[in-house]
């Protein structure tokens, strides 16, 4: 079994996973999915964490949600494959980063991230799945996902875990502010 790496700042970037209105109104726990969605990119923004997003048949499904598009550097692509690496040149794009590792968020659990988090790990990159901004319709679909997706070798857990991870330390200069954000969060 390989070693798990601990997440590291500098090393990651965070990909949200079509976060859009007209998915978002079948998924039970959406408040929560948006929040902690939210949550992380807020962290990321404060820890210089490059965001990438993408989203499924806009035309269909509608943009990203407001509150996670606001957060966003640039508008998401658009893609019809239900992976991210099928939206043009989004695996390149991301490589070029040098971020071996990859925190996914979004949905479906076992539809979108699931092909994209396996495209990831095919590419040789470090998955990790922040399991409560994820979400699908059916608790049994995203359980079997994140299950799934373990055995290939992604690492579950937790945006608020990925935010004190990325901190390592109290002395970390944005300690405070990010204490804040998880204050925030409720």
């Amino acid at each position: 079994m390989s070693t798990v790496k601990r997440l590291n700042a500098e090393t990651s970037a965070v990909v949200v996973v079509d976060i859009q209105d007209r998915l978002l109104a079948k998924v039970p726990g959406r408040d929560s999915l948006v929040r902690n969605a939210g949550f992380v990119l807020d962290v990321a923004a404060k820890l210089a964490v490059p965001v990438r997003a993408a989203e499924q048949y806009p035309k269909g499904l509608g943009p990203t949600t407001a509150e996670i598009a606001r957060r966003l550097p640039s508008p998401p692509p658009a893609k019809t494959s239900f992976s991210c690496c099928g939206a043009g040149t989004f695996l390149e794009e991301l490589e070029m980063l040098r971020r071996p590792q990859v925190v996914l968020v979004g949905m479906e659990t076992h539809v979108c991230v699931l092909q994209t988090a396996l495209d990831f790990l095919h590419a040789g990159l470090h998955v990790f799945l922040a399991t409560d901004a994820l979400a699908a319709r059916n608790a049994v679909d995203h359980d079997t996902a994140v299950r799934r997706l373990e055995l290939a070798g992604a690492v579950p857990t937790t945006v608020e875990a990925v935010a004190f991870e990325w901190l390592r330390d109290a002395a970390h200069a944005q300690f405070k502010a990010v204490s804040e954000l998880v204050k925030a969060r409720g």
